[in-house]
C-alpha cells in the first residue's frame, strides 16, 4: 500500500506491534476508567443514602425521598425478602443524564476537540466522587450520581467516535475495558469496604480513576496527526484524514476487500439532513442493542434481587452479590471476544435475552427453579449475551458505515444501550412493587 504525501503520511500505514499494542491498551484503560464511576456509583450511592437516612432522620429532603421510594413497600415481610428501596432508583438517576447526552450531543459534539472533551469528562468524574463522598444531604448524593452519569455518557460517545482515527482492533480494547470496569468496580468497592474502609474514604481513593483516564489518553495513545486534539477541524479532518483512517481500518481487517469505497467527491462535515439519514440507517443496529439492554437490566434491576433461595448456603445479600459478579464476568468475557468470534445476527442476541427475561420473570412469580446454582448459570449467560451484543454492534457499524459518516455514526448509535437501560429501570419499579406486595 503506497504512502500518501498528505500531512497524514507521517505514521506508517500498517502500524507496528508497538503502536498497535499501545493504542489497544490505551483504549482498554479508557473503557475501564470511563465506566468505572458508573459502576461504583451503583454500588456506593445506596450505602451513602442509608448512612444519611440514619444520621438525618428528621431531614425533610431525606424523608420525602425515602417515603417516595418506599411507598407500598414499607416492610420486609414479603416472601421475596424485599429491599425497601428498589435498586432501580439509583439506576434511573445514573442513566437518565447519559441518555439525554447521547440523544443530542452527537449532533453538536464535533465542534469540541477531543482533548477538551477528555479533560471535561475526567473533571466531572472526579467531582462525582467528591460530591458523593462529602455529601451532607440526599440530593447532594444524587447530584454526584448525575455527574458520574454525565461523565460516562459523554465519554462513551466521544471514545467510540475516537476509534475511527485508529485501526479497528481498538474497538476490542475499548469494549473489553468497559467490561473490565464492571468486574473491577464491583470487586474493588466491595473489597475496600469489606476491610473496614468507609464508603466515603473508598470513594476518595477512586479519584485515581479520572487521573488514569488522562494518562491513558494523553500519554499512552499514539494518535494520528489528523486527530482534532485541541482545535476543531470540521472540514480538514474529513477531507485530509479520510484516506488515512480508511487505510488504517482496511489494514486491520482482511475482510475489507469487499467493502464499497466511499464517494471521493463528498468532503466536509455532515449536514443536519445527512446526519438524520445516518440515524435512520443506524436503527437496524440501535433497536436490537436497546432490546438486549432492556431485557438485561429488567433482569438486573427488577428481578435479580427477588431471586432469593432461603435454604441456600449463601445469605440473600451474598446471593445477590454473586448474581452481580457473575453477570459482570459474563460481560467482560464476551466484550473481550471480538478477536475470536464476530456475530452479525444481532436480533438473535436480542431475542435470546428476551427469553432470559421472560423465563426469570416466571421463575420469580412461580418459584419453579430448584436452586441458586441454576440462576448463577443463567445470569452468567445473560452477561455473555449483553456483552456480545455491545461489541458486535459497534464493530459492524464501524465496518459497514461510510468513512465520512463513521465518526458521527459511532457516537449516535451509543444511545441504544442507554435507551434500553432507562426503559428497564422504569419498568422495574412496578414489577418490584408488585412482587414485594405478595
Amino acid at each position: 500500500m503506497e504512502q500518501t504525501d498528505s500531512v497524514n503520511a507521517e505514521p506508517v500505514q500498517r502500524p507496528g506491534c508497538s503502536t498497535q499494542c499501545r493504542n489497544w491498551s490505551g483504549f482498554w484503560l479508557l473503557g475501564l476508567c470511563n465506566n468505572f464511576a458508573y459502576v461504583v456509583m451503583l454500588s456506593a450511592a445506596h450505602d451513602i443514602l442509608k448512612k444519611q437516612e440514619s444520621e438525618n432522620g428528621t431531614s425533610t429532603a431525606s424523608a420525602t425521598f425515602t417515603q417516595g421510594l418506599q411507598a407500598g413497600n414499607s416492610s420486609n415481610s414479603s416472601r421475596y425478602d424485599c429491599n425497601p428501596v428498589s435498586t432501580a432508583a439509583v439506576l434511573l438517576a445514573d442513566i437518565l443524564p447519559t441518555l439525554v447526552i447521547k440523544m443530542f450531543a452527537p449532533f453538536v459534539i464535533h465542534k469540541v476537540p477531543y482533548g477538551i472533551r477528555v479533560l471535561f469528562c475526567a473533571i466531572i468524574a472526579a467531582a462525582s466522587f467528591l460530591l458523593v463522598s462529602f455529601s451532607s444531604s440526599v440530593w447532594m448524593s444524587i447530584l454526584g450520581v448525575i455527574f458520574a452519569s454525565v461523565s460516562s455518557g459523554l465519554g462513551e460517545l466521544s471514545f467510540l467516535s475516537l476509534t475511527v482515527f485508529f485501526s479497528r482492533d481498538v474497538l476490542g480494547g475499548w469494549a473489553s475495558g468497559t467490561g473490565g470496569a464492571g468486574v473491577a468496580g464491583a470487586f474493588l468497592y466491595s473489597g475496600l469496604t469489606q476491610v473496614g474502609l468507609t464508603p466515603q474514604i473508598t470513594l476518595l481513593i477512586m479519584l485515581v480513576v479520572p487521573v488514569g483516564m488522562l494518562i491513558s489518553y494523553f500519554f499512552l495513545l499514539d494518535p494520528p496527526p489528523s486527530l482534532p486534539q485541541w482545535k476543531s477541524k470540521e472540514t480538514e479532518y474529513a477531507a485530509v484524514g479520510s484516506d488515512e483512517r480508511q487505510q488504517l481500518v482496511r489494514g486491520s481487517d482482511e475482510e475489507e476487500e469487499d467493502r464499497a469505497a466511499p464517494a471521493a467527491d463528498q468532503t466536509g462535515p455532515l449536514t443536519f439532513t445527512e446526519k438524520l439519514q445516518v440515524v435512520k440507517g443506524l436503527l437496524k443496529f440501535v433497536f436490537p442493542l436497546a432490546l438486549v439492554y432492556f431485557a438485561e437490566y429488567f433482569i438486573n434491576q427488577g428481578l435479580m434481587e427477588l431471586l432469593y433461595f432461603p435454604d441456600f448456603f449463601l445469605s440473600h445479600a451474598e446471593q445477590y452479590r454473586w448474581y452481580q459478579t457473575l453477570y459482570q464476568v459474563g460481560v467482560l468475557v464476551s466484550r473481550s471476544s471480538l478477536c475470536c468470534v464476530k456475530i452479525r445476527k444481532l436480533w438473535a442476541l436480542s431475542l435470546l435475552q428476551v427469553v432470559n427475561a421472560v423465563l426469570l420473570l416466571f421463575a420469580v412469580r412461580y418459584m419453579f427453579l430448584p436452586s441458586a446454582w441454576l440462576v448463577f448459570v443463567i445470569i452468567l449467560y445473560e452477561g455473555l449475551l449483553g456483552g456480545a451484543a455491545y461489541v458486535n454492534t459497534f464493530y459492524f457499524i464501524s465496518k459497514e458505515t461510510e468513512d465520512r459518516q463513521r465518526e458521527f455514526a459511532m457516537a449516535a448509535a451509543s444511545v441504544g444501550d442507554s435507551l434500553g437501560i432507562a426503559l428497564a429501570g422504569a419498568a422495574a419499579f412496578p414489577v418490584h412493587r408488585y412482587f414485594c406486595s405478595l
